[in-house]
């Protein structure tokens, strides 16, 4: 790999400085963690599968016109995104029971939800990613009122296309998480437009006739087969056929 500026390292991406002004290279690890980091481990191929998806599904965002930061794929590890400014929320969209909220309130998990839920989560992992309010987020200045309800129409709507993206190809969308920055242009006025990545590590997806999980809780849970439950959701949205996936994770 050439010698490139790091601006940041996260626990499954690498940021890279840009070929040009306002723009940054995404590299995807095969790095996988959960608990906050409390659990640890190299998936290999992992990167590679998640950069497919991701780029399949911002791309789809991209021309129905949700805004986003994704540019391009430039390899099988790496896409050309926007220079944004990251908002420090996690913001998650649940539609079935699952994983918190069930623990939460008592649900059974798979119970499906009276109406898709947006919850907000201030993005610190040594205070372990606390759940926090509107009221906490307009309080300590992490988002405006209306950067809030940009947020909230935009992840309902990437809810609504993504969940039908899945269910076309045999998944259910149980719930996700993205993460949201500002855009500034020249006059130094700012978008809010979706960052980061959408992939069965920011996903729940669950076979949708035997329930099986495709995500990353089957590494939170030790059910094995990690990246082969990955490789099945980008060959069923028909990324990757199977010699492909076979090829490009040797050469990554």
């Amino acid at each position: 790999m050439s010698r490139r500026k790091k601006i940041y390292e996260g626990k499954a991406k690498i940021l890279y400085e840009g070929p040009e002004p306002g723009t940054i290279v995404q590299h995807f690890k095969d790095d996988a963690t959960a608990f906050n980091n409390q659990k640890k481990a190299t998936l290999e191929g992992k990167g590679v599968l998640n950069n497919r998806i991701s780029e399949f599904i911002m791309e789809h965002l991209n021309r129905m016109g949700v805004p986003t930061h994704f540019i391009k794929r430039l390899n099988m590890r790496e896409q050309l995104v926007r220079e944004v400014e990251i908002i420090p929320l996690e913001v998650v969209v649940r539609n079935v029971a699952a994983g918190s909220i069930a623990t939460r309130f008592g649900l059974p998990e798979g119970e499906p939800l009276p109406r898709s839920i947006v919850e907000f989560y201030f993005k610190d992992d040594a205070l372990q990613d606390p759940l926090v309010s509107e009221e906490h987020i307009t309080a300590f200045n992490w988002a405006t009122t209306q950067e809030l309800d940009d947020m909230i129409a935009l992840a309902l709507r990437i809810n609504d296309f993504v969940s039908g993206l899945f269910a076309g190809a045999g998944i259910r969308l149980i719930d996700f998480k993205v993460e949201f920055g500002r855009l500034y242009d020249q006059n130094d006025m700012s978008r809010i437009v979706l960052a980061d990545e959408i992939s069965p590590d920011s996903c729940r997806l669950w076979d949708m006739t035997t329930n099986e999980k495709m995500d990353k809780d089957r590494f939170r849970r030790d059910l094995g087969n990690v990246t082969e439950a990955y490789a099945e959701v980008a060959r069923r949205l028909g990324i990757m056929r199977e010699a492909d996936q076979n090829r490009d994770t040797e050469e990554a």
